[in-house]
């Protein structure tokens, strides 16, 4: 029982060292909806920044849901952060579908999924995993910002 209690209690502590969160979601617009929503409040609750994720993960998970859907299988969701670092994880069960940035038409209305991913995240790439499946990952850096300059009047300044 207490080697029960102690695996536990690591376990715990390893959670709130390497936060973590991961899902299976339906592979239809809701799921992809989900996915975002989720995320954010995870994010939040780690105390971390949700807007830059919050679109990675958006567009992850509608690129899941559009390209690599194949009916009866689900997409899953994967966040983790070790460090500093977030990393975003989508996966689909269309191994066959690689993704790859394109650059789309000025009209178009689809296309760029990618090419916001490649500017929000640090790094990003694609994971081929057992066939059939497939992992679109991003990472994005997650450290607070720098503390601001102090200003005219702050103690220990003079004037």
């Amino acid at each position: 029982m207490n080697q029960e209690i102690a695996v536990a209690e690591s376990t715990a502590q390893q959670a709130d060292q390497f936060p973590n969160f991961s899902v299976l979601l339906s592979a239809t617009r809701r799921g992809a909806r989900l996915a975002r929503l989720l995320a954010e409040a995870h994010l939040r609750h780690w105390g971390l920044p949700t807007e830059s994720a919050s679109h990675v993960v958006a567009e992850l998970a509608a690129n899941a849901v559009t390209h690599g859907r194949v009916p009866g299988r689900d997409f899953r969701l994967t966040l983790y952060v070790v460090g500093d670092t977030l990393r975003i994880e989508v996966s689909d069960t269309r191994g066959d579908r690689l993704p790859a940035p394109q650059q789309p038409s000025v009209d178009a209305e689809s296309g760029r999924g990618l090419l916001l991913v490649e500017a929000l995240a640090d790094r990003w790439g694609v994971r081929e995993d057992r066939f059939p499946r497939k992992t679109v990952w991003a990472e994005v850096c997650c450290s607070a910002p720098e503390p601001e300059a102090a200003g005219p009047g702050v103690a220990g300044h003079s004037h």
